[in-house]
């Protein structure tokens, strides 16, 4: 009887490598339309920023783009690629949704009372905004996710909030930080995990879509786990466009290589969608 479940979100609980593809290239486009700047030219500086910040989601990446500055003040150039960011918006809106069977499930399981958290990569702000937006703070328990990149220079929250400061806040899930700098596989953070929600490893199921990162973690540290099959990116032709501006540097690539050599066997493979993980194991609530 498992009493908490533990999951990733990128392609476990949302199709993320979908929701950044149709919102860049959307804004990209735009972006060559409205500058005349050559498409290579763009990737090639954009890789440059998304590695500088640590993030291929950079919120502030027109505003730093050398080959952008050049047409205008750093000031104006949100109001020169307005329609970029807008076109940007718009096709992040159409793309942002759970896979099938995730709500469903997540609230199964949180009225039952099992404690529900998640461990993510991806860095805070834009964790949240998608938590939010996909009322998964309304089931997700506790959020393990790095803290955010620094804001660029003469910028603080009040001056580019739109609305209160409330309304960028999770209702109900808990936001704690992962170690700057500390990546998956991490029996450490894992093992910090389950001490802060105080339940043994038998108690706890861990799901993710990467079998040597997210599998290989659970693995080591005892956790029953379940491979999210249905959430594979690497061999999506949308996926060569992430590779191309990616904020991985050459000793990150190299990381990614040596981690994935390891040959790792999932125990539960959910080849279909999430809800298949009550088929394979029973709940309890712990609250």
């Amino acid at each position: 009887m498992k009493k908490a479940l533990i999951t990733d979100l990128d392609n476990t609980l949302f199709d993320w490598v979908d929701i950044w593809y149709n919102s860049f290239s959307a804004m990209l486009k735009k972006v060559i339309e409205i500058s005349g700047v050559q498409e290579d030219v763009l990737k090639s500086e954009i890789r440059t920023i998304h590695q500088k910040h640590g993030t291929s989601e950079y919120a502030f990446l027109l505003e730093e783009l050398p080959c952008l500055q050049r047409l205008g003040s750093g000031e104006d150039i949100r109001t020169i690629f307005k329609p970029a960011i807008e076109q940007f918006r718009e096709a992040r809106s159409k793309s942002l949704k759970l896979y099938p069977t995730v709500s469903e499930t997540l609230s199964f399981l949180a009225s039952k009372g099992v404690t529900i958290v998640a461990y993510t990569e991806s860095m805070a702000f834009y964790t949240n905004y998608r938590l939010r937006k996909l009322a998964l703070d309304e089931t997700i328990d506790i959020l393990f996710s790095p803290e955010d990149h620094d804001l660029p220079k003469g910028m603080d929250v009040h001056t580019i909030r739109k609305y209160p400061a409330e309304s960028y806040q999770l209702k109900k899930t808990i936001h704690k930080y992962t170690p700057t700098g500390q990546f998956k596989p991490n029996v450490d953070i894992l093992n910090a995990i389950l001490s802060e929600i105080g339940l043994r490893t038998e108690d706890c199921v861990y799901v993710g879509d990467s079998r040597h990162k997210d599998i290989a973690m659970a693995e080591d540290v005892g956790v029953d786990h379940a491979w999210a099959k249905y959430g594979i990116a690497l061999q999506r032709p949308e996926y060569e466009l992430l590779r191309e501006v990616t904020h991985w540097s050459d000793e990150d690539v190299e990381r990614e290589k040596r981690v994935a050599a390891r040959d790792v066997e999932p125990e539960i493979v959910l080849d279909k969608h999430f809800g298949q993980i009550l088929e394979k194991f029973d709940f309890v609530g712990n609250k």
